[in-house]
């Protein structure tokens, strides 16, 4: 027997069909998935991308996760409900929410219908944020009032939104 040979035997002892099968087995999909969606909640595309990532199988993957949603473990509207609420609480406005999920590859239908159900009063919370970061006082200054305008925008709040953020407390 060659070397060449030799090596490739302990090669394919090393690569055996046992871990190939491993990435295949839907029942180590399965608790590979559950691990994950015991940490947080996560989104079929990107609990699929976790799961191939991981070294499965994309055809086990997708299986896998038909499944865990067929039975209630996984969520897509849930997971957007959850992830909603928590940037809300991080002062977080409606156009960075919807433009994060739709980076985790949710339909936009779904998040629009999920998030007209979070019923958030937007220019109350645009209000709060502007509030937090620079205080009650509503500035005189154009440069300054651009500036928290900014702030704004870019948390992720609408025009109406910020402009509501600047009128007396109260009134909108």
């Amino acid at each position: 027997m060659s070397e060449i040979e030799s090596i490739n035997e302990l090669n394919a002892d090393l690569f055996s069909s046992e871990e190939v099968d491993r990435f295949s087995d839907p029942g180590e999909a399965r608790k590979t998935a559950m691990v994950y969606l015991a940490r947080r909640e996560y989104g079929q595309r990107e609990l699929e991308q976790k799961l191939i990532a991981a070294g499965f199988a994309a055809v086990t993957a997708n299986e896998t996760i038909d499944k865990l949603t067929g039975e209630g473990l996984q969520d897509d509207r849930r997971f957007i409900d959850n992830f909603a609420h928590s940037r809300i609480s991080q002062g977080k406005g409606p156009v960075r929410i919807r433009q994060e999920l739709g980076e985790r590859g949710l339909h936009a239908d779904l998040i629009d219908e999920v998030l007209e159900e979070v019923a958030e009063d937007w220019c109350a919370l645009a209000r709060l944020v502007r509030d937090k970061k620079f205080g009650p006082e509503l500035p005189r200054e154009f440069k300054e009032k651009a500036r928290q305008m900014r702030f704004l925008q870019y948390r992720g709040f609408e025009s109406g939104q910020v402009q509501a953020a600047f009128s007396p407390h109260g009134d909108d």
